[in-house]
């Protein structure tokens, strides 16, 4: 079962596409352009349509989802961490 899906390998971010991901759980995630998937362990229960990091971040660093810089990381992130507007922000302002 595919529980995360993603763009490019270069992504920190995928999203769940999947309902009811629970802390704990061994997620699948499904690089599309490398048609690949690789395994994060969920460490938050993390809502469908939400972010989950694929891999730790520092304050400072930018996200990428779906290829695109969707802004910077403002409190540390683990992989397996729900990723969200309490620790990523938009770098427009």
């Amino acid at each position: 079962m595919i529980h995360i899906v993603l763009h490019e390998s270069k992504d920190t971010v995928g999203v769940a596409v999947v309902e009811g991901i629970k802390a704990g759980e061994r997620l699948n995630a499904w690089i599309m352009d490398d048609d690949e998937v690789i395994t994060v362990l969920a460490k938050q229960d993390i809502p469908i349509g939400h972010k989950v990091a694929l891999k730790d971040m520092s304050v400072g660093d930018t996200v990428f989802k779906y290829g695109v810089d969707i802004g910077r990381v403002v409190a540390p992130i683990s992989a397996g961490e729900h990723a969200h507007v309490h620790n990523i922000k938009t770098k427009r302002w």
